[in-house]
């Protein structure tokens, strides 16, 4: 007979599992609350101070660390010294440990508590899932119940080859070392100002991408906790690499207005219309607008639901990638014939964001890792006045939406904003003022009738000259954040113009 631990802070299916391998002529060793669980189901378990000799002690910190359980795990059955050190002490030999850890992060969301946070972290378990991994060959190590059937099935078909088994060694080994970085990365937060001296960034593999930004690298899709797995539906195409950066770059901009009507259309990254309307259509033919050209084959972000009705309006031109809160049944069917183009949504009635705390990007050796960067709700609400002109009400709206868009918006970066619709862009310059004739340079080639218009930038605007740029395209309210040695130039060149000038004081720089 065959001998099995089982050790589980998620006890979904464990009865289950323990049935069946008692089917497969296993005896079930168990502990605590699971041992209780088990036999309260009925099943036939033994408890693990049957096995240690020992009763848990301290307060449960000590239960599994003994020699009957992991050399029960750890000896090899292929060495004859093992074997003869086993028999000579009376350890049986453990052939699969079942074990997943103390709730470490449910505690830490529940509570503020240290002490409690202590003890939630796992010694024995983790030990046991380490001990079992090393001895691979000779035992199964399982950590994720979704694993149960697949173990099963792989027994009772013949199918547990040793290819098998290291499939749920490594399995193991990324369990703990997620579970430590966990505990390490939440004890530099609470301790260090989340800088510590090693940085941990664990993603759960959600797909391959078919390749990475270019055919000869490879690309996958990984995920913080379950956000892609939870809210993320594939409707129709696969994912590529570069539509999930753009999708990233769309969908912060579109749900930063909370549940307003925003669409935003982006390509490589950045935007290239923007709109907010009292119903999506009007939205997206106003954001259209903006840069049709550059449109063409972009990603459109919807915060709300996507109809029959605005399908059909989309469907006018071609377009890669359609990312919504929700794309409804009629709509499918309209964007259906469509070969080329590629849906998804976050079944919501609006775009769903992680709001993730951190950011990070990776640098030629290594990698820079910061807090993440938000405007404040009332960043742009306590904006000070600087100018002896004021913007209206509608003005101060259209200052609002072109200073979020504007910080998320490669920098150095301008945003033209008119009726809450962008009319003009200039994005990833190495000059502002460069970045302001771009924009205005590109508005008049559509078209579109800049005056009236808020400015916003994610920086200072360093000289007077670009005031007297958008001055010359007759804007009526600039927000920026100030803090130029100059700043006094500027106000005064505002003032000169009629133009009210509004600082934040906080930068939104995005390279």
């Amino acid at each position: 007979m065959k001998r099995a631990l089982l050790s589980v802070s998620d006890k979904s299916n464990i009865v289950e599992f323990a049935k069946s391998l008692i089917g497969l002529d296993y005896e079930i060793v168990s502990t605590g609350g699971t041992f209780k669980m088990l036999r309260e189901a009925g099943v036939d378990a033994i408890e693990i101070d049957d096995v240690t000799g020992f009763p848990e002690m301290f307060d449960g910190r000590v239960k599994t660390l003994n020699p009957y359980i992991h050399g029960g795990i750890l000896f090899r059955r292929d060495l004859d010294a093992h074997v003869n050190t086993a028999m000579e002490y009376g350890i049986v030999e453990i052939d699969l440990v079942c074990v997943n850890l103390y709730p470490f992060k449910a505690t830490i969301e529940r509570t503020d508590d240290f002490e409690e946070i202590i003890e939630n972290i796992d010694i024995g378990g983790p030990a046991m899932v380490r001990s079992a991994a090393k001895n691979f060959t000779d035992v199964h190590i399982v950590t994720d119940p979704s694993d149960y059937s697949v173990l099963l099935n792989a027994v009772q078909k013949g199918e547990d080859t040793i290819e098998f088994r290291r499939s749920l060694m490594i399995k193991a080994y990324e369990h703990t070392a997620a579970y430590d970085s966990m505990i390490a990365n939440y004890m530099n937060k609470r301790f260090n100002n989340g800088m510590g001296e090693k940085q941990f960034i664990v993603g759960n593999k959600v797909m391959d991408t078919r390749y990475g930004e270019n055919p000869h690298q490879k690309g996958g899709l990984y995920e913080f906790d379950t956000f892609f797995s939870k809210n993320f539906k594939t409707l129709k195409g696969e994912a590529s690499f570069n539509n999930l950066t753009d999708i990233s770059g769309a969908v912060k901009i579109a749900a930063a207005f909370g549940d307003e009507n925003a669409i935003c259309i982006a390509k490589h990254g950045n935007p290239c219309g923007f709109a907010i309307r009292d119903n999506l259509m009007d939205a997206y033919v106003e954001a259209l607008k903006c840069d049709p050209i550059s449109a063409f084959g972009g990603v459109v972000a919807i915060n709300g639901v996507v109809t029959k009705e605005l399908a059909m309006k989309m469907n006018e031109m071609f377009l890669e990638v359609i990312i919504a809160g929700r794309i409804d049944d009629e709509a499918r069917a309209v964007f259906e014939p469509k070969k080329r183009l590629k849906l998804f949504e976050y079944g919501s009635d609006r775009i769903v964001l992680s709001n993730d705390v951190v950011d990070f990007k990776h640098i030629d050796g290594g990698f820079v890792f910061q807090d993440a960067d938000r405007v404040g709700s009332d960043e742009v609400k306590n904006a000070k006045l600087v100018t002896t002109h004021t913007a209206s009400a509608s003005e101060l709206k259209d200052a609002e939406i072109a200073y979020k868009v504007a910080s998320l918006t490669k920098s150095n970066c301008v945003v033209y904003v008119k009726d809450a619709a962008m009319v003009a862009v200039g994005m990833g310059m190495t000059s502002r003022v460069d970045a302001a004739r771009c924009a205005l340079k590109k508005a008049e080639e559509m078209g579109l009738d800049v005056s009236g218009s808020a400015l916003a930038s994610e920086a200072f605007f360093p000289f007077r000259d670009s005031i007297d740029a958008a001055a010359g395209a007759g804007v009526k309210t600039v927000i920026q954040p100030g803090g130029s040695v100059r700043d006094e130039e500027v106000i005064a060149a505002a003032n000169e113009y009629g133009i009210a000038l509004y600082l934040t004081g906080v930068r939104h720089f995005l390279h």
